[in-house]
């Protein structure tokens, strides 16, 4: 239960600030939510190695959405060119369930893609119109339709990563 409300309350605080033009806010609630789940975690290495390749996952998606000006996000830095240092955290943020809320969709490659493909632009679409945190450039359908694809490749990713770094270290202990 932890799992799944930190991360919802780290996309809230986020969402939130950068819709009011700070990033901080999202970055700090994103370190402190990932930080206790490390210091829980009871495999810590393969969960940073799962943080980096999401931070990594974010970079591409929302720093091509962005280069190409199909979306523009709030509170960014370097002429918002980039993936803005919120959405990162949010990334950051989301890794850290791949273990926990989101373990059951490890074995199910096509449920991480449709949730991915399907919820992943309609966040970003609420962070858009309830709080301004982002903006879709005319016509809109182009940002959501990269975001429903490059979700759809990455969720399913990460959560094989996550599978794959289980299985491993499972064998590992052996």
């Amino acid at each position: 239960m932890f799992n799944v409300a930190g991360n919802q309350i780290v996309w809230f605080i986020a969402v939130i600030a950068a819709g009011e033009g700070s990033a901080w806010p999202g970055v700090l609630a994103a370190a402190v939510f990932v930080g206790m789940h490390l210091a829980w975690a009871p495999r810590r290495g393969d969960e940073v190695r799962l943080v980096a390749l999401a931070v990594a996952c974010g970079l591409v998606v929302d720093g091509v959405a962005a280069a190409q000006g199909w979306v523009t996000y709030r509170a960014s830095m370097a002429g918002g060119a980039t993936a803005p240092a919120w959405i990162l955290a949010l990334w950051a943020s989301l890794a850290v369930t791949l273990n926990g809320a989101m373990r059951s969709l490890q074995a199910r490659w096509w449920a991480g893609a449709l949730l991915g493909g399907i919820g992943g632009p309609l966040a970003y679409l609420a962070a858009a119109r309830g709080w301004g945190a982002a903006e879709f450039a005319s016509p809109a359908w182009r940002g959501l339709l990269w975001l429903a694809a490059a979700w759809a490749v990455a969720l399913p990713g990460l959560l094989a990563a996550a599978r794959w770094q289980a299985g491993r270290s499972q064998y590992a202990s052996r």
